[in-house]
């Protein structure tokens, strides 16, 4: 395969304004890369944050996306995990330090000098891009590359936040049913849990959709479910969802905020909280994560709806997510 040396990329030079379409180098590995021919991105809240300013320390100018899905095109001397042509996905997570104590005690998604792909690092709205080894995946077979986009960040932080909601879970409750619930409801459903699905209020279209992919009930998050919930996973970057949640979630329930950024959390009595329950938040993942939910996906199997987007239109696709047009999940696909 000829690689180019320049490509066309989405290049975010400043928050609070669009991406550009530019012309950049195509990048070539360091140390423990591989260069990657990109076929798919997915589109994430996280990347609205990143261009809203919401995280404040983008690397600048900066070529977003961390769900890239792709055909290793190149590889340095020492890559022995992938060989040219291998299937790859790169996730949020982009490096680690290895040795802060987090590290040390196997809480690698806690480092505290960690590198994220479309964030501290180039990431896939381009048609090339470069990662370690070592914080890629194989993707399972029989995924379009499309399809699989999702399951890179989507997937693996739904994963993570429904591992933290506890083992023992009969009735779970996703708030905001956006790419990740839609991933996450697949799971708890495979695996006999209720699920009671909260999406704004008045959207129906929304709430046929989580019927359809098994929600035992679906209705807006200013409702309480018909029962108690044993927990709850918030997705949407709503602060005041937290009270909500907690107002309908049994004693000894868990609450966990699956979002890198939400808005502040308002006051909220002590005796919603009282009866040991428990709010947590999720941050990042490990490779762990990553490795289980990939081998897990096909046995569900997960289907990711999704809608895509040529690469020059990345800020067509930001704009629907913004504003809650993307049923699933929004992709990127480059020619």
């Amino acid at each position: 395969m000829k690689i180019p040396e320049k490509m066309r990329a989405m290049v975010l030079e400043k928050p609070g304004t669009p991406l550009k379409y530019l012309e950049v180098p195509v990048p070539r590995p360091g140390p423990e890369q591989v260069l990657i021919r990109v076929r798919a991105c997915g589109v994430c809240r996280t990347d609205l944050h990143i261009v809203d300013g919401e995280l404040t320390e983008p690397k600048l100018p900066l070529i977003l996306g961390h769900e890239i899905v792709g055909t290793v095109a190149a590889r340095s001397a020492k890559v022995k995990k992938f060989r040219v042509g291998d299937r790859i996905g790169v996730p949020w997570l982009g490096h680690t330090c290895g040795q802060c104590r987090y590290c040390r005690r196997g809480r690698e998604n806690l480092c505290d000098a960690p590198k994220f792909t479309g964030y501290t690092l180039n990431g896939g709205y381009a048609p090339y891009t470069v990662a370690h080894q070592q914080y890629s995946f194989h993707l399972p077979e029989g995924y379009p590359l499309a399809e699989a986009a999702p399951l890179l960040c989507a997937g693996l932080i739904g994963y993570r936040s429904y591992r933290l909601a506890g083992d023992g879970v009969e009735r779970l409750g996703i708030y905001g049913f956006g790419a990740a619930a839609h991933i996450t409801i697949q799971v708890a459903v495979h695996q006999g849990r209720q699920v009671y699905a909260f999406t704004r209020t008045g959207d129906a279209e929304t709430q046929e959709f989580a019927r359809s992919l098994g929600a035992a009930w679906a209705g807006g998050s200013d409702q309480l479910p018909p029962e108690e919930l044993d927990a709850a996973i918030i997705f949407a970057p709503v602060g005041a969802l937290i009270p909500a949640a907690l107002r309908a979630t049994c004693k000894g329930g868990v609450v966990v905020c699956g979002g890198i950024h939400m808005s502040d959390i308002p006051s909220f009595p002590y005796d919603i909280l009282w009866g040991e329950r428990l709010v947590r938040s999720v941050a990042n993942l490990t490779r762990r994560d990553g490795e289980e939910f990939l081998a897990l996906a096909p046995k569900v199997p997960i289907k990711t709806e999704v809608q895509t987007f040529p690469l020059e239109r990345a800020n067509e696709a930001l704009n629907a997510l913004r504003h809650g047009q993307i049923h699933g999940a929004a992709v990127l696909v480059m020619d």
